[in-house]
């Protein structure tokens, strides 16, 4: 009996069926090629196991943060992507450890930052010390846009401190404890006194509770006293800068072994987490041309 002219064919449902398949497959696609923001984390990872221990930690636990928000995030340690043209294709740039050397390298990231890019630089990528490898070379970076000058001292062994959350309504920060333990960390002592930099806000610093901090032996490694900032930002810029960032390694007994993780404590890991996605739902990545006032920090 033949069919009724009113029944769908065969051949008309399967190609409606391919149809609604490629409708999801296109969607799907644009979903994964439209991440949150877009995130590139410099490195250099040649120097004191320590920060090479904690580069690779952090690449490991930024790309399973990343999937976990919906952002995208890559490392590399050419440092010459530090030019306008790479740089427009991210929100977000991170220093793991180090910072440029070069001249146009460093014109491009303050280019980049001076036009709403935004930065989040981990411990060694606040290091100034001259005479050293890591001379204080770049007024720019580090007494205007960090604010902190060189470096003065630390402490030593690596330990956790108790953290003082000093601007509780940042974004950065709301909703933390008032205070918490930190993951073991080398802690850094600055040039110059933060608190009288009025681009300066401080999101966090060390706890009197610490004191003592540090184990030395060297009497200067342990801290008894003083105010200590370890997080902060500069209000004329998208930044953020964490001490944090030196892992404990087994120096002493030789094996050089990995000791201590970063990513140790849940809280911390709040804090990074809280203000990487601060930095990059800020809005698109400057365009590369033009100027336009810096955007404002965390307030």
């Amino acid at each position: 009996m033949p069919a009724t002219s009113g029944a769908p064919s065969k051949r008309r449902v399967r190609l409606l069926a391919l149809v609604i398949v490629g409708i999801v497959i296109l969607h799907a696609h644009a979903h994964v090629a439209a991440p949150r923001f877009k995130v590139l984390a410099f490195y250099t990872g040649k120097e004191d196991l320590a920060h090479i221990s904690f580069d690779g930690e952090a690449n490991r636990w930024f790309a399973d943060l990343a999937r976990a928000k919906d952002f995208s995030y890559e490392a590399t340690t050419d440092w010459q992507k530090l030019n306008a043209q790479t740089l427009s294709q991210y929100q977000v740039v991170l220093f793991l450890d180090t910072r440029p050397d070069d001249p146009a390298e460093r014109e491009a990231f303050k280019h980049y930052m001076l036009h709403g890019g935004a930065w989040m630089g981990f411990h060694f990528a606040g290091f100034a010390l001259t005479p050293s490898k890591y001379p204080q070379d770049w007024d720019w970076y580090h007494d205007e846009f960090l604010g902190a000058g060189s470096y003065v001292s630390n402490t030593w062994h690596p330990t956790s401190a108790v953290l003082r959350v000093e601007t509780p309504d940042s974004p950065v920060t709301r909703g933390l404890p008032a205070t918490f333990t930190s993951a073991p960390s080398e802690w850094y002592r600055w040039e110059k006194d933060l608190r009288t930099n009025p681009d300066i806000r401080i999101l966090l610093s060390i706890d009197p509770s610490s004191f003592p901090l540090g184990t030395g032996p060297k009497p200067h490694e342990i801290w008894h006293s003083g105010y200590y900032p370890v997080v902060w930002t500069n209000t004329r810029y998208r930044m953020v800068y964490m001490n944090m960032g030196h892992n404990d390694m087994d120096y002493d007994g030789g094996t050089n072994r990995q000791l201590s993780s970063t990513f140790s404590s849940p809280v911390q890991n709040e804090l990074i987490t809280r203000a990487l996605l601060w930095l990059g739902d800020r809005g698109p990545a400057p365009s590369g041309g033009g100027a336009s006032a810096p955007r404002s920090g965390a307030r």
